[in-house]
């Protein structure tokens, strides 16, 4: 599978300031081509890779006062999946997160899912969350929470993930947030997904519905939105003007069964 994804951002700095972008896709045993360009008003500016956790590939970019143009593309062709999770991982990804307060769940999520384990689990958490929220672009603000989700009863792709990763762990599942292209995504966006761990391995559930699994190529993966935001400004000011994704799989893309576990690659 040829998988094709990009990424424009636009972006006016006020003040001098150092910019992480998490837009490249994760590093993989899979054939891979890209570009990731960054410049201020017509100037390239330099770049730093930074490796993270599972993958991710962190660039750092001092930014000086002006109009800022990010630009990725990439095609990647082939797949690898996430080695077995470890012990470390297995404890690290039950604990409760800035965004996905699973201590604040235990109750709900003891009652909704009572006498459930493993795959049945994981299918009825998604199913909960998808009959529970409304997908509304614009309806929650980045500061919100699991907890603030589910109160409002609406969010984006990143709320949906934020409700399924604190219930999940509420449950005792280890659980986290991972960025993604996803082909198919209406509409085209970054997008937010949960993975659960079940007997060591990591299984991708998207309780939005809005793409096939299958054809997911990870950007970032971590506790939650702190840990993958596509942009994160510091020592300074910059508004984000425009952004703009695509990703697209040459062919058909994949037919979904939401029933089965599916790993991402």
């Amino acid at each position: 599978m040829r998988r094709t994804v990009s990424a424009h951002l636009e972006l006016d700095v006020l003040q001098p300031a150092v910019l992480a972008l998490l837009v490249a896709v994760a590093d993989g045993a899979y054939e891979r081509t890209e570009r990731l360009e960054v410049t201020c008003d017509g100037r390239a500016l330099d770049l730093t890779e930074l490796a993270e956790p599972h993958g991710t590939r962190l660039h750092r970019v001092q930014a000086p006062v002006g109009r800022v143009l990010v630009d990725y593309h990439a095609s990647v062709v082939g797949t690898d999946l996430p080695p077995l999770a470890s012990e470390r991982e297995a404890i690290s990804y039950l604990r409760p997160s800035r965004y996905a307060e699973s201590d604040r769940l235990i109750g709900l999520a003891n009652v909704e899912f009572a006498g459930l384990e493993g795959r049945a689990l994981l299918t009825a958490v998604g199913q909960w969350v998808e009959s529970h929220l409304a997908y509304v672009s614009g309806s929650s603000a980045p500061t919100d929470g699991a907890v603030d989700t589910l109160l409002s009863g609406a969010g984006v792709c990143r709320d949906f993930a934020h409700l399924t990763v604190s219930l999940l762990r509420s449950m005792d599942v280890p659980a986290r947030l991972v960025a993604v292209y996803a082909p198919g995504l209406m509409p085209m966006d970054f997008h937010a997904v949960a993975e659960a761990l079940l007997d060591g391995v990591w299984h991708v559930v998207d309780a939005t519905h809005l793409a096939p699994r299958r054809s997911m190529l990870r950007i970032s993966t971590g506790r939650d939105a702190a840990d993958t935001a596509f942009l994160s400004t510091h020592h300074g000011r910059a508004n984000l003007l425009s952004q703009e994704v695509t990703a697209t799989v040459d062919g058909d893309l994949p037919i979904e069964d939401w029933s089965e576990l599916v790993e991402l690659q």
